[in-house]
């Protein structure tokens, strides 16, 4: 019996050959052939499938493409510009491009100048002009003060100028982001030249600034700030490309050589930041001598370093991008990359290495592997401000040069006046006159016995202008005295002396000349 199904007419299920077999047909049953059309569909999506994994492993690979590319694909839903995000609260900062390089200006980098204020008001007006010359592009560069135990008018003058400079009608002289911080922290220590800078106030007063300097420092500094430059408010002239000139150099930490004019009694200039230093041989034997909390402080007869400083090599006609390694830094102008900040450098406000400040920045800069060097014939200068013993000095010179104008004016009057008489031949003979008139009284007031006995005899001096023509008679023994014509017309001459003539019984007769 068949196994196979079969159909209601007694045939199976399956047809079968005219020799008892199956009967298929192999066209009947194989595929048909794809369009053109389907294949070219296959081959583009099988396209799309590998230049998305490939794009997938690029954007894994490099981490850069996905600042550029996200946003577009997101469409702005992962931008970090502000105004392209719908969530408000969410930035993105890639810190590879604010590694700060030779030519920020060009790139387009920001800078963040930080200036500590204390009793500033009189210093103000001379670093906003500095702030106005410079070159580097405004509003690439944002202005921070700190303003800490001031009892003048620092604050009310500086948001006034501030104000002017950012409404100038010049568009290219406002700045970019501007803040002002006020905190106090308990400076004791006055401003004034001799204070500042005594000695006994130095390890206190460096800590209070570095303080100051932090404090400024980290509430200010913002992911896109590729440097940071510190600069003094009292700096009295310096090149108005200082951020190029400094930035050129790509150095992590860079200083300017910092002297101060003098006055010419005093050697017209000086050097002035003694903080920029190498470290020397003995410097480090003192500091092993010294306590945990001791700082040492350059040009202090109490702590002998002999340390190279950057100062004493400069040269006025040497090469200003010459370089000198250093390990202290000055405070009066510092540029600095922002990523050494960001990598944990800080002003101490403690004794690190035995140094404070900006002098232990330099050190802990140096310590963490970055670059400090120092420009020795690129020189700024400070404004002088004279010490109590340079005020005093200056006081008597001042008297001095007084007294010698007033010598000097009165010679100048005498002389005035002696050559006005002498063009009068009227008042030269008054001149005259009065010689022999004060050599008379002189004679009398010498001679007063002699001046009595002359009247007794009736001797008698004639002072009319007129000859003596009458001779006076004597007794025996006495001086005969007379009157020459010749005397009376020679005004020119001096009146001579009356001379005394000894003899028996005789006395002393005048012989006076008078003019008309």
């Amino acid at each position: 019996m068949s196994r196979h199904h079969a159909f209601a007419n007694g045939y199976t299920a399956y047809p079968r050959g005219g020799q008892g077999t199956f009967s298929i047909s192999p066209h009947r049953f194989q595929p048909r052939s794809q369009p053109a059309l389907r294949r070219r569909k296959q081959l583009v999506q099988r396209l799309f499938l590998f230049g998305g994994v490939a794009f997938l492993l690029l954007i894994l690979i490099f981490p850069s493409w996905r600042a550029s590319v996200l946003p577009v694909l997101s469409l702005g839903l992962l931008s970090s510009s502000p105004e392209h995000l719908h969530i408000q609260t969410v930035r993105y900062y890639d810190l590879a491009k604010t590694k700060g390089t030779s030519s920020g200006w060009e790139h387009e980098e920001r800078v963040l100048m930080c200036t500590p204020l204390r009793d500033a008001a009189s210093h103000l007006p001379m670093f906003f002009s500095h702030l106005r010359n410079l070159t580097y592009p405004h509003h690439l560069i944002d202005l921070a003060f700190l303003i800490s135990d001031s009892k003048d008018q620092t604050n009310e003058m500086l948001l006034k100028m501030l104000e002017e400079l950012q409404h100038d009608p010049n568009q290219d002289m406002p700045f970019g982001e501007i803040s002002v911080i006020q905190k106090d922290f308990g400076q004791q220590v006055n401003q004034d030249v001799e204070s500042r800078h005594g000695f006994a106030a130095q390890a206190g007063r460096r800590k209070r600034m570095a303080q100051a300097r932090n404090w400024l420092l980290s509430a200010t500094l913002r992911p896109t700030h590729s440097w940071v430059y510190w600069r003094d408010a009292d700096v009295l002239t310096a090149p108005t490309t200082i951020l190029e000139d400094l930035m050129r150099h790509d150095k992590d930490v860079i200083v300017p050589n910092v002297w101060r004019p003098l006055p010419d009694w005093l050697g017209g200039e000086q050097p002035y930041d003694l903080n920029s230093w190498q470290e020397s041989e003995t410097a480090l034997a003192l500091a092993d001598t010294l306590d945990e909390d001791a700082v040492i402080v350059e040009g202090y007869a109490e702590y002998a370093t002999w340390r190279p400083h950057l100062a004493y090599l400069r040269d006025p006609y040497g090469d200003p991008d010459m370089e000198m390694e250093l390990d202290g830094v000055g405070g009066v102008s510092i540029l600095a990359k922002a990523k050494v900040f960001r990598a944990g450098v800080h002003f101490p406000a403690f004794s690190f290495e035995k140094h404070a400040e900006t002098e232990g920045f330099g050190k802990m800069a140096r310590r963490m592997g970055f670059s400090v060097v120092g420009l020795p014939h690129y020189t700024i200068w400070h404004l002088y401000e004279p010490s109590v013993d340079d005020l005093r000095h200056m006081e008597e010179l001042e008297e001095e040069r007084k007294a010698i104008e007033d010598e000097e004016h009165a010679q100048a009057e005498r002389a005035e006046r002696t050559e006005t008489y002498y063009k009068d031949p009227k008042v030269e003979s008054e001149i005259d006159n009065a010689f022999v008139r004060d050599s008379v009284n002189e004679e009398q007031r010498a001679n007063p016995k002699t001046t009595e006995d002359e009247k007794t005899k009736g001797s008698s001096i004639d002072y009319s202008g007129a000859a003596a023509d009458s001779v006076s008679e004597k007794p025996k023994g006495q001086v005969k005295t007379t009157v020459d014509d010749d005397d009376v017309h020679d005004e020119k001459r001096t009146p001579p002396q009356p001379q005394p003539q000894a003899g028996s019984g005789q006395k002393q007769q005048v012989k006076a000349r008078s003019t008309v």
